[in-house]
């Protein structure tokens, strides 16, 4: 017999969209009702589960880490609302993950490609320039349609930011992935990365923190969002005080970009470009941080609505999956209050449902 929750409380469809009225009947949603009594009711206002659209599971400081670990990191997503993952890079094997029905749905993106002593260790693939485009093809193949690049890191001769590969052989390479069905999305600090990243043709970009009103137009005429991971900026002066000793002008820049990093997100958003939220959970930070991000971006000055919009509804339609609508999976979560108005309600949630079943 079928599994029948009724949700008595308001259903946000979408922003302005408030129904009445919703079963999961078998772990699909239904607007009309069943002929037979629930199993549980459940009271709150209703939202598609959260999107961390920038997480690493199976992610480590030290690169790959135990499956126990992963699972734990998976089940503090799951605990916090995120119910799909994007993840934006991780050496371990993590197809397991997509197999347990008590976890978060994943899309995953393979490994991390960065520029030989270039990056963290163990996290990515270290490459020479002229591997970029197989290595590339190789990860379009092995992801769930996306490919990481690490588009700039800390160069020590120069003792500052710069790209990790020559612009034709990044255009070269997003060619090559769009070819194999993928879309490629870029760690980008720096100011001048992000022009060369849409120069390519790319498909996302991560951190966005070296935005300036000249990438803003490009942005918007080629449909290309940004996320933010505004909890790992944070991290930056930190970073900088680290650096200072030995890289003064790296430490400076990154000051620079953390001091900047809420007005560059507002600059963006009024001018409609599309911003997805994104924890950057793995390495640094920790996992089941979704709403601390949502916080963020509302702190950066992005209404409710809009930042609803960047974690659930928006989020879900750019990664195709569905949110709520007849026959959907009851992927959802109950807030205590109507977040459209009061954000702290998605901190504590009141009921997580992952494919038809409470959590918790």
């Amino acid at each position: 017999m079928a599994n029948i929750i009724e949700f008595s409380g308001p259903v946000l469809v979408a922003a302005d969209d408030v129904r009445q009225g919703m079963w999961s009947v078998g772990g699909a949603l239904t607007f009309e009702k069943p002929s037979s009594p629930p199993d549980k009711v459940l009271d709150g206002w209703v939202l598609p589960g959260f999107v961390d659209a920038h997480c690493h599971i199976g992610l480590g400081a030290g690169g790959a880490v135990a499956d126990a670990t992963t699972l734990a990191q998976a089940q503090a997503d799951l605990a916090s609302g995120t119910l799909l993952i994007r993840d934006c890079g991780s050496p371990s094997d993590t197809r397991w993950v997509q197999q347990r029905t008590d976890l978060p749905r994943l899309i995953r993106s393979g490994r991390h490609i960065a520029r030989s002593r270039r990056y963290l260790r163990g996290l990515g693939h270290e490459i020479e320039p002229e591997q970029l485009v197989e290595t590339v093809r190789k990860e379009a193949r092995d992801g769930d349609g996306w490919v990481k690049l690490v588009g700039d890191w800390i160069d020590r001769g120069i003792g500052d930011l710069t790209p990790s590969f020559p612009a034709k052989l990044v255009k070269d390479a997003v060619a090559a992935a769009h070819e194999e069905g993928a879309r490629v999305t870029a760690h980008c600090f720096a100011e001048d990365t992000i022009d060369d990243m849409l120069d390519a043709n790319i498909d996302c970009i991560e951190h966005a923190t070296g935005l300036l009103p000249r990438h803003i137009p490009r942005l918007v005429e080629q449909s290309v969002p940004i996320v933010p991971t505004l909890v790992n900026i944070a991290t930056f002066p930190e970073i900088a005080a680290q650096a200072a000793p030995k890289f003064p002008g790296y430490a400076d820049h990154m000051t620079r970009l953390w001091e900047r990093r809420r007005e560059r997100v507002l600059e963006a958003f009024e001018a409609g470009v599309a911003i997805y939220a994104g924890t950057d959970a793995g390495s640094v930070i920790k996992h089941g941080r979704i709403a601390d991000e949502m916080h963020e971006l509302h702190d950066a000055g992005l209404p409710p609505a809009a930042v609803l919009d960047a974690a659930a509804w928006g989020a879900r339609k750019w990664l195709g999956a569905d949110a709520i609508s007849e026959g959907a999976s009851a992927d959802v979560v109950l807030c205590h209050d109507d977040p459209r108005y009061d954000l702290r309600t998605v901190s504590g949630l009141k009921h997580v449902v992952l494919r038809g079943e409470l959590m918790g």
